[in-house]
């Protein structure tokens, strides 16, 4: 079966056609994504009204050059998978309405996939992953570490109190002025500074092992750079620190849940997931402990189409579809 992938939930419009034969085992035929970093860069952050009604410039277009890319057309297509949520509504209604005209058109089944979902089984478009596994899915919007027990079967072990990390790592970046999207600017000033130049306290939820709370390590880089001392740090060694901070509230919970639920395998997935550092330090803790980490290539950490097409292939292949009146949910429970 040939299924497109259709994804906006935030600011990236995105296209995919993946073959699969059964769950899981999936080709992508191909993918693209409609970035709108230079757009949102100069807020420092995402305009959901800039996010929406850019979508409904590059979504057609997107699709068309993903089709044209994968060598097919509609007809050839056996369903449709789209974001219902959770993400920016506006953002959402753009992909869902475009997926219902597409299967409405070519009389295609559609089913509405869940974001998170998408993030939990991205690992699966290049790697074998065998259930049952952890995963930790860690973006701009979302921190959170499920038990995957199957698909369509997520139990949600811990997840952030306040800040998403990825919020996190672009609010600190606004504050030190490396622009949008900060993330990947801190991972890369990071490399050449000292880890331990600053001292930031390590959140831990109390009575909650397994949460997490980023919300704290923002305020003390405000509080910091604001001092005396902040004038006089290099920003790389601000950024390492800081950096290092988030890493190690980011493994050590992640540790702790694998240990408890018996996970060989933890999947790392989402935006965050291509820090560099993260990835790294999560992997190395993960053998130290007789454990394996997997990770999705860079393309497919971010949000990508792909995903959700693999996503709501499980269900298409035994024949489910979604009606037409489905409507988009900005916080679509999973």
């Amino acid at each position: 079966m040939l299924i497109l992938g259709i994804e906006s939930s935030c600011d990236d419009a995105a296209a995919a056609i993946i073959e699969t034969v059964r769950p899981g085992a999936v080709t992508v035929r191909a993918s693209a994504v409609a970035n709108q970093d230079d757009i949102h860069r100069a807020y420092g952050g995402i305009v959901p009204e800039l996010a929406s009604r850019n979508h409904v410039i590059t979504i057609l277009p997107v699709i068309e050059r993903t089709l044209a890319a994968a060598g097919c057309t509609l007809g050839d297509l056996g369903g449709v998978a789209v974001t219902r949520g959770p993400g920016l509504v506006g953002s959402l209604l753009v992909g869902l309405m475009c997926a219902k005209g597409l299967a409405q058109s070519a009389g295609l089944a559609m089913v509405g996939v869940n974001h998170i979902e998408g993030h939990l089984l991205a690992p699966m478009l290049e790697h074998e992953v065998p259930m049952p596994y952890l995963a930790l899915v860690v973006s701009g919007g979302h921190t959170a570490l499920f038990a995957v027990t199957g698909f369509g079967h997520y139990r949600r072990l811990g997840t952030t109190r306040d800040d998403a990390a990825g919020e996190a790592f672009d609010k600190v970046a606004k504050l030190m002025g490396l622009g949008y999207p900060g993330g990947r600017a801190i991972d890369e000033l990071a490399r050449t500074g000292s880890t331990k130049r600053v001292a930031i306290t390590r959140a831990r939820v109390k009575g909650a092992p397994l949460d997490f709370s980023f919300s704290g390590v923002k305020t003390a880089i405000a509080l910091y750079l604001a001092s005396a001392d902040g004038a006089a740090t290099a920003p790389a060694d601000l950024a390492a620190s800081f950096q290092e901070a988030v890493v190690e509230m980011l493994v050590r919970p992640t540790i702790a849940a694998a240990r408890e639920i018996g996970a060989e395998t933890i999947a790392l997935t989402g935006g965050v997931a291509a820090n560099s550092r993260l990835r790294d330090r999560l992997s190395a803790a993960a053998l130290a402990d007789g454990r394996r980490v997997v990770a999705p290539s860079l393309k497919y950490c971010t949000d990508n189409a792909a995903m959700i097409a693999l996503a709501g292939s499980y269900r298409l292949l035994r024949g489910e579809r979604d009606p037409l009146t489905i409507d988009a949910a900005a916080n679509l429970p999973l």
